[in-house]
């Protein structure tokens, strides 16, 4: 089982050495896997353990003034850690008083002090340490000083193009999931637990798992035909979703995610839910009044089905 840690102070994680992987890793795309496994097969190679070194909040939304939009979740990140196959992971918190640690002294606590490295392996563009002035040429000069070695992630391309955080965002954010899956190695997925809502969708005949994202921004807002996965169950079960702010009854301010799943009877509330988007139909829309909005379900239901794959007749209809 990964251990998991966040504090840049204390005793050493990796007194036997260790093989560091460095990054902020939203997704976990395959440009992350291939390097995680880069970093997997070099600890196994020097009998030493393989750690994930992380940072939350992301630091390009600690700087930014407005809701950065990210891939995945905290705990899919970690879980994306354990799955591959490293032995601890170091989530530094991501404050000012990281901002303000120099180049210098985030190598000496962090990696030299906190876990014993002997490899280092990062990005060719990563930079860290106060004002970004750590580099990866920096990494292997006090690393040729001080006895470990420090190596660049050779540039994962799927269809001549790098393969980037940023670009499967763009992806999503454009409704081209099918586009962003390679890129992902996996299709893209919202999970939560389900939480009460105000039950307006089980009026109009749409009964609703609602996710609630909070300080969480995503990509992706509109209305989606989704498959999804109860409790570990893969993400089978066809539906249809919402993602955004319900502007025809302006009840939230934060993103919700609302699920009605088809000819599913039974109670989520309580059990986490995986979401995977399939295809978008549409933006979020305001509508005159509950009527409209009630007619406009009904089509996005249809429309839903039939890009599942499924009848589609509905009882609403």
């Amino acid at each position: 089982m990964m251990k998991l840690s966040r504090d840049v102070a204390g005793p050493c994680l990796a007194p036997g050495g260790s093989v560091i992987a460095v990054g902020a890793f939203d997704g976990l795309h395959r440009g992350h896997q291939a390097l995680l496994s880069q970093v997997r097969e070099r600890a196994q190679a020097l009998g030493c353990m393989p750690v994930a070194v992380s940072f939350e909040p992301l630091p390009r939304a600690y700087f930014s003034q407005e809701p950065v939009p990210r891939l995945s979740s905290v705990r899919e990140k970690l879980r994306g850690f354990a799955a591959a196959g490293m032995e601890h992971a170091l989530l530094l918190r991501f404050n000012q008083a990281l901002t303000a640690m120099s180049a210098q002294d985030f190598i000496e606590r962090v990696l030299i002090d906190r876990l014993g490295v002997r490899e280092v392996w990062v990005g060719a563009d990563f930079r860290f340490g106060y004002k970004r002035e750590g580099d990866v040429a920096v990494l292997e000069k006090v690393g040729a000083e001080r006895g470990f070695a420090a190596h660049t992630m050779p540039m994962v391309q799927l269809d001549g193009e790098r393969v980037s955080a940023s670009r499967v965002r763009a992806l999503l954010a454009a409704g081209h999931f099918g586009a962003a899956t390679p890129l992902l190695g996996r299709p893209f997925v919202i999970e939560g637990k389900v939480e009460y809502g105000n039950q307006l969708g089980r009026t109009l005949g749409f009964p609703t798992a609602n996710i609630h994202l909070r300080d969480r921004a995503t990509p992706v807002h509109g209305i989606f035909a989704v498959r999804v996965g109860l409790g570990e169950g893969e993400c089978s079960w066809p539906g249809v979703a919402s993602l955004g702010v319900r502007p025809t009854v302006n009840e939230v301010a934060e993103p919700l995610l609302e699920v009605h799943l088809f000819d599913f009877e039974g109670d989520l509330y309580g059990q986490r839910m995986a979401v995977e988007f399939v295809a978008k139909l549409r933006e979020e829309m305001k509508f005159d009044g509950l009527d409209p909005l009630k007619v406009q379900m009904d089509h996005d239901a249809r429309s839903a089905r039939e890009i599942l794959g499924m009848n589609p007749v509905l009882i609403n209809a």
